[in-house]
């Protein structure tokens, strides 16, 4: 075999390569879809899966154009949902109000562990909501 002939082979397979790992990301990403929409009937969702199983390629391209707005939407609220939990775990864990942060701080300055613009800055942070 000559130079442009392998050549030719590794760029045909590596395309190919890629388009399987597309179309795999394509498909899982329905699949998510269907299993986070709750106004979608459990039979809708069997027959959507049924078609994926025996027509995948056709039935990724008719998902994304029937249902990519709505697909967009739901992931959008998913990443919403996994934010605020994220958020209010964090409040949770740290557990500090601005008046407790003041508090500590003004022990902390009573006891001569920081100086008085130490504590004006603390102030400050815990008053703007700042850490």
């Amino acid at each position: 075999m000559d130079f442009w002939t392998t050549f030719w082979a590794i760029l045909w397979y590596a395309l190919l390569g890629f388009a399987f790992v597309a179309s795999l990301m394509a498909l899982f990403a329905v699949i998510a879809d269907l299993v986070r929409d709750h106004e979608l009937s459990g039979w809708w969702k069997a027959l959507w899966v049924l078609f994926l199983v025996f027509v995948p390629f056709l039935t990724v391209f008719v998902y994304l154009v029937a249902r990519g707005r709505g697909m967009a939407e739901r992931g959008a609220r998913s990443a919403q949902r996994d934010r605020d939990a994220t958020e209010g775990y964090i409040r949770q864990v740290a557990g500090t109000s601005p008046s407790d942060e003041i508090a500590k701080a003004r022990t902390l300055l009573d006891a001569g562990t920081i100086t008085q613009p130490e504590f004006d800055q603390i102030k400050t942070n815990a008053l703007a909501g700042r850490s």
